[in-house]
């Protein structure tokens, strides 16, 4: 008795379990025009600030310069991602692309890791040999960074906080608009106390604050990436509550992960006490609860009878897990 249901929405046309599902599906498309509007901003500023920083020889407006410009591509990979994520299943890809926003967060992760580690490298070396700069120039320039940047995160606040790859996306544009604050500071510091040296020093303690705060981003990905159960979902309360479903005595074999940073599968045997218990209702409420309390549309659910579980453990879950 092998019982597949998928998207839960499509089965119960419930108020409940169709919002929440309506507001799953939908959320990443919210976002096309802050992606839109994010790269053509960044884009341009990227361009002002490499041309002064060039100009006046600025360090930290040239690092500026290329960090925005990783931010470009992190914002194209998001995008790119939430897009991938969207299109059909096939023969050939039966769970989609959504995986791809996973390894969007990820790569977002690691590239704001490595940017930060040259940042810190190149302030190390310039700490030892601070040159002049042009202090009104860095304020200016940076300061239309730090608008341009608070006004792209802000675009992607509300969904930084259930979408992985929104995070990404939020915490890129959020590191670069303190970045742009510390090159603002190191100006007027050192047009006020002319310390060449402020403009590495601030560059370092920024990107200590920065490699902090995108650590979480890169453990959470990296754990999506291998299978991991997703933030937020309890295995313990999964598994009790499919236990207790009206008939359910035992459950084996389960497996809960992540397909795309908005989708949870899960995959479970359940051994019903006897014949006589109703498996569609022993589904159809599975189904309802774990999309109710844990957001899982993507159920599978296999029923199995007493005699069959045992044959299951007695092969030592061959062809069973």
């Amino acid at each position: 008795m092998t019982a597949e249901h998928h998207d839960h929405s499509h089965h119960h046309g419930h108020g409940h379990g169709h919002d929440h599902s309506h507001s799953h599906a939908h959320a990443p498309a919210e976002f096309n025009r802050a992606f839109a509007i994010g790269i053509l901003l960044n884009a341009v500023f990227v361009g002002i600030e490499a041309f002064y920083g060039w100009r006046i020889n600025s360090l930290a407006l040239l690092a500026d310069a290329g960090h925005n410009l990783s931010d470009v591509a992190g914002l194209v990979l998001a995008w790119g991602a939430v897009l991938a994520g969207k299109r059909r299943a096939d023969d050939r890809h039966t769970y989609g692309w959504k995986r791809a926003t996973i390894l969007a967060a990820f790569i977002n992760a690691v590239v704001l890791l490595v940017a930060m580690g040259s940042l810190g490298w190149e302030a190390a070396h310039r700490l030892q040999a601070p040159e002049p700069t042009e202090g009104w120039t860095m304020i200016a320039v940076a300061g239309v960074g730090i608008v341009v940047n608070t006004a792209t995160a802000l675009l992607f606040m509300r969904g930084s906080h259930g979408d992985l790859n929104i995070r990404g996306a939020y915490l890129h544009m959020a590191a670069d608009a303190l970045v742009s604050l510390g090159v603002v500071v190191g100006g007027a510091l050192y047009l006020w106390q002319g310390w060449a040296w402020l403009d590495p020093v601030m560059s370092l303690a920024i990107a200590f604050i920065i490699v902090a705060g995108t650590w979480s981003l890169f453990r959470q990905s990296t754990h999506l990436l291998f299978d991991g159960v997703p933030d937020g979902i309890d295995m313990a309360a999964v598994r009790q509550l499919l236990l207790g479903l009206p008939g359910v005595q035992g459950v084996h074999d389960l497996h809960v992960w992540a397909m795309g940073t908005t989708h949870t599968a899960l995959t479970a045997h359940l051994v019903l006490r006897d014949a006589t218990v109703d498996s569609g209702a022993v589904l159809g409420e599975a189904e309802e609860e774990l999309h109710e309390h844990f957001g899982i549309r993507h159920a599978t659910l296999q029923l199995e009878l007493p005699s069959f579980a045992q044959h299951c453990t007695l092969r030592a879950g061959a062809g069973c897990s």
